[in-house]
This record gives C-alpha cells, sequence and structure tokens, in this order.
C-alpha cells in the first residue's frame, strides 16, 4: 500500500503507544494502550533496528496511524516542491555550476543524444531542429562614464570597478548612532572602531557610537519577535530622549536570520530608525566599504553618479521631467504558496538623476502577478490609501523643484509574454488615473519595457571560451519577428555561464531610437548605489525586488487570515523617502 507522510512519532516505535481494539469475545469493543513495537511484533515480525527510531506518521492529523521505518520504502523519483533551506540552495547552485565551454558541450551532447532529427512526431510536422547553435550578431556597447568624490571620473572595465583610493561621491555624516548585538561572538567597540577608520578613508565623517548594545544571555532562546523587543526596549533605555539617527545590528547567522524581518519592521515603521544589519565573519576593507554603500545610501547620500548624469546630458530625459518606475511582485515561496504577495513599485527623484528612488509597498491577494494598488479611489482622503504612485508622484514633485513628470518610463519585472496586455490595460491605466488626480488634464508619454530573466537564451562567444563581455547587445536573428525586444547582458560574468536579460518594449511613446533606449538600460545597470559592478538588470527593477523582499520579511511570523489580505504597515515618515532597500 501507498501512504503520504505527515511527520514523525512523538517518541521512538518501542515506547510509542496508540489505542487497539480488543477483538477478545469477553471484551469486544474495548481498546488498549499498545506500543508499535509490540503490535508489529505480535502480529506481523519484530522489528530490530527501528524499535529506537521515531516511526513515520501515515494517518490523519488528529488519527495517527504508525509504521516502523525499517517495513517502509520512500517511492522513487517524487518531486520535492518546498522551500529549499539556505545551505541546500547553495549546493545546489554549486553543483549546477557549468563554464560557458561546459555549457555549450552538455548542450551539444543532448543534441546527440536525443536525436530530434529522427523523431516521427517532428517529421510528421514538418519541424527540424538545427544541430549547430544559431550564430547571431551582437556588438558590445561602451561603458558610462562614473564620478566620484573630489570630481574624480572613472571609466569601469568589463563592467567593474571599486572604491580602493575612491571617495564617495556625497557622504553622509554619521552623528548619532549606536550598535546592537544579537548574541553574535564578536567584539562590538573592534567593528565600530574599524568601520569608523574606513568611513575616513571614504570621506564619511563618524562620530564614535553613542552606545554598545549587547542582548542579555537569557534572551537567545526566546523567539525572534520577543528577542527584538527586548533588544529596542534596551535600546530605549541608551537614548531616553531622541532615538539614535542609525543604528548598525550585529545577526546572530549570516543568511535567513528570525531575527531580521522583526527588527527591520520595528525600526522602519515604528521607530523610523535607519539600520543596517550585518554578520562579520571576516571584517576587512572591502566588506566595510560594501557595508558605508549602503548605509550612505539609506542615509541619504550618493556614492557614485554616471557622468551624463552631473553634465545633465541624458537624451530625451534631461530637458523634459521624466519619472523611471520599476515593478516587480513578490510571492510565497513554494513551501508558503498561500501567504500574500507583495508588490513594490520604485520611482525616480531628484530629477535629472536617475540614481535616486522612492519605494512604495503594498499586500495583495496570494500568486496575483498584476499590481491592483497603483490606484486607490478613496472617499477619505486623512485615513485613506491612495495607492502607490500617489507617494511617487508626490515624492517627485517634492524633490525635482515642483515638476510634475511629462514622461514616464516604466521597468516591469515578473511577467510573461501572455499579461503584457494586462500591463498596458490594467497597470498603465491605473498609473494614468492616479496621475490624472493630480489635477492634470493631459497624460504623460509612455515607454513601457518588460525585462525578464527566467529564460533558456544564452550567448556565447563564437571564438572564445568565457562569457560575452559586459554591454553584449544582441537585437536580430533570435529576437521576435515583429515586436521589439533584445538581449543585454550589462554584467561580466565571472562564475558560471552569464544569462542576458532580456528586454521588451511594449510600448514606446517617448520616442527613443534602439541605441538611445539600449544605451539607458545599459546605464541604468551601473547606478545600482550598493554595487561596485554593473548589475544584470536594471537598477530600478533589482531596488523593487529588494523592497519587495524586505517586506515580505515583516510577515514571516504573523498568522495570515485566509480571508483577508492584510495590509502591510506603512514606512515611518523619517525614513519613508530614503532607499532602505539598499
Amino acid at each position: 500500500m501507498e501512504f503520504k507522510i505527515i511527520g514523525l512519532s512523538a517518541k521512538p516505535c518501542n515506547q510509542q503507544l496508540f489505542s487497539m481494539k480488543i477483538k477478545d469475545g469477553k471484551c469486544e469493543g474495548q481498546t488498549k494502550e499498545i506500543t508499535v513495537y509490540e503490535y508489529f511484533k505480535q502480529t506481523y515480525t519484530e522489528p530490530t533496528y527501528s524499535a529506537y527510531l521515531p516511526c513515520l506518521d501515515v494517518g490523519k492529523p488528529d488519527r495517527p496511524n504508525y509504521l516502523p521505518l525499517e517495513f517502509c520504502n520512500l517511492v522513487s523519483l517524487q518531486r520535492y516542491t518546498k522551500a529549499l533551506s539556505v545551505r541546500q540552495r547553495a549546493l545546489l547552485v554549486e553543483k549546477s555550476r557549468q563554464k560557458p565551454l561546459e555549457r555549450i558541450k552538455a548542450l551539444n551532447d543532448a543534441m546527440d543524444t536525443y536525436c530530434y532529427a529522427k523523431d516521427p512526431f517532428f517529421a510528421g510536422s514538418g519541424i527540424s531542429i538545427e544541430k549547430q547553435m544559431t550564430l547571431a550578431e551582437g556588438r558590445v556597447l561602451n561603458p558610462p562614464m562614473l564620478k566620484f568624490g573630489k570630481n574624480e571620473d572613472f571609466l569601469p572595465s568589463n563592467g567593474r570597478w571599486n572604491f580602493n583610493k575612491k571617495m564617495l561621491l556625497e557622504p553622509r555624516a554619521i552623528k548619532n548612532w549606536a550598535v546592537v548585538n544579537f548574541s553574535f561572538p564578536c567584539d562590538s567597540s573592534h567593528i565600530s572602531r574599524e568601520l569608523i577608520s574606513c568611513g575616513m578613508r571614504k570621506g564619511i565623517e563618524i562620530d564614535r557610537p553613542f552606545a554598545l548594545v549587547e542582548e542579555e544571555p537569557q534572551s537567545k532562546n526566546l523567539g525572534a519577535v520577543k528577542r527584538v523587543e527586548k533588544m529596542i526596549a534596551k535600546m530605549k533605555s541608551k537614548f531616553p530622549i531622541d532615538p539614535p539617527q542609525f543604528v548598525l545590528c550585529v545577526l546572530p547567522e549570516r543568511k535567513n536570520s528570525d531575527i531580521y524581518g522583526p527588527w527591520k519592521k520595528v525600526c522602519l515603521t515604528e521607530a523610523g530608525i535607519n539600520t543596517q544589519c550585518i554578520c562579520p565573519t571576516k571584517i576587512n576593507d572591502q566588506y566595510l566599504t560594501n557595508v558605508l554603500l549602503k548605509i550612505n545610501s539609506k542615509l541619504g547620500g550618493i556614492n557614485s553618479l554616471l557622468g551624463m548624469e552631473c553634465s545633465s546630458n541624458i537624451p530625451l530625459i534631461n530637458k523634459i521631467p521624466t519619472l523611471i518606475l520599476g515593478m516587480d511582485v513578490s510571492h510565497g515561496s513554494p513551501g508558503r504558496a498561500d501567504v500574500p504577495s507583495v508588490a513594490a513599485v520604485v520611482g525616480s527623484k531628484n530629477w535629472p538623476l536617475i540614481s535616486r528612488y522612492r519605494a512604495a509597498v503594498r499586500s495583495q491577494s496570494p500568486k496575483l502577478e498584476m499590481i491592483d494598488s497603483l490606484f486607490q479611489p478613496v472617499d477619505d482622503p486623512v485615513n485613506g490609501d491612495n495607492g502607490i504612485m500617489n507617494e511617487l508622484f508626490v515624492e517627485f514633485f517634492n524633490t525635482s523643484n515642483g515638476r510634475k513628470p511629462k514622461q514616464i518610463i516604466i521597468f516591469r519585472d515578473g511577467v510573461s509574454e501572455s499579461q503584457f496586455n494586462q500591463v498596458l490595460n490594467i497597470e498603465v491605466d491605473q498609473i494614468i488615473k492616479a496621475y490624472q488626480r493630480l489635477g492634470e488634464t493631459d497624460v504623460p508619454k509612455f515607454t513601457v519595457i518588460v525585462a525578464q530573466k527566467r529564460h533558456h537564451t544564452k550567448l556565447f562567444q563564437a571564438k572564445g571560451h568565457e562569457n560575452v563581455p559586459a554591454g553584449t547587445v544582441v537585437d536580430t536573428k533570435i529576437v521576435h519577428p515583429t515586436n521589439y525586444d533584445f538581449y543585454m547582458c550589462a554584467h561580466a560574468g565571472k562564475i558560471g555561464t552569464s544569462r542576458p536579460a532580456h528586454y521588451h518594449v511594449l510600448l514606446d511613446e517617448i520616442g527613443f531610437s534602439p541605441d538611445e533606449l539600449q544605451n539607458l538600460i545599459h546605464s541604468l545597470s551601473y547606478v545600482n548605489q550598493r554595487s561596485t559592478t554593473a548589475t544584470s538588470i536594471v537598477a530600478p527593477v533589482r531596488y523593487a525586488h529588494l523592497a519587495a523582499a524586505q517586506f515580505a520579511q515583516f510577515t514571516k511570523f504573523e498568522d495570515v487570515s485566509e480571508e483577508k489580505v492584510p495590509e502591510l504597515p506603512r514606512l515611518h515618515e523619517k525614513v519613508e523617502s530614503n532607499m532602505f532597500f539598499c
């Protein structure tokens, strides 16, 4: 017989009791308590090694049915659909990595093994598959010039740069701050001194921390939410009047710490404190520089800009107020498919810059891909939610000298080709309604681009063993015959085989030429403030993904009602305009 395993018994087989009906004539219908071990010994055969191991529970939640392990065999080739652990994911990525030459060999071997040319169904349908890879002509875009502190210009090489002997463009001083440590075995004082020293070299003025707050030893065994509550209470005792401007939080685990979500929720939505979480397994200049890049961005500083931003020389954008949007929806992991999805949109600010963004985040029904909260018609303007776009339009207006956007460029992530029309008919329509609510009668010009990373197209050099160079673009032969799409590999792949981003231009009312649009997208891969490499996808999309993922952590430990999607908490006014997602 086949059973579905729902769990393991609480006790070993020789101790696990269950109620068995008595079949003796005198006590017919009564039950007696018996161990699983004794039952199988009397009825079938005596369990040996599994007598001291838990039993498999193959019953129902209210009616357990226990089987000794040694009498069971797993049905083979069952696909595991739940979320993998951090270690499992890391091993999976490591083992499935292939260099370009290895990937080419695997693909060619597959073509020889499966003999598609002899397949009768293909032949009957008139379909044939080439045995050689398609040759397509590509080109490599020149990297944009970057501007650092002390008016230094720098041209990245193969999509990479660093901050060695460089200063941040607009550093933010860190005055009133603290370090909190959730029982990670390290010297908090040493970390603060090293951070101050590294900050001096990058141009950031950092005072000594006002307080070093260590977790009480007895709190280590409490739940994550309780640990955060106790730490916040202890921190408040050190700052009785005003909360700190910034808190450096040392977490006990490097990846997926349970404390991360509750800590971020309290700091960003209740206390209004900028915070950076770290788990410093190795403290060196590179690690601390990367941490400072994130901190400076969150505090409103600018690490670097594109040269053409500084000179206000971005084609079709520098003369007409232009809002750039990155849109993404984060769904529950395979193990938690019923949790609400999180929609995040980031919008550019400080026009004509294209490196500064604000995020707005909302929850919506599980697995819903279209964002339904871009525009919210409400009767109560005080307590009502006017929607995502209202936040971003107001932010753009306040930071762009009172200008409203006349052009909007949308980068949409995570939608398939079957949903392209919904993006245009549903989401763009909501954005127009939100814009008209501001009192505008005209409609801005739109350029709508879908960015896809989940596809199986790989680019290889015809006469090279390495990945294609950073900035490679292919827009012929392997693209759609009528629609406007292209592949771009903006990043330099150092490990495995690079996967290019596939950009689909659904609408272009602004009127970019192919060169202008591709150069803009390429440039937007160089503006990620937390990175020192060109990113594989444009920064607004990456930011939206990070913002959605961070908010999804807020509800990790909360019970979710099946009837109603719970609203996400709003960011505190002190941090709502900051790049908290960096």
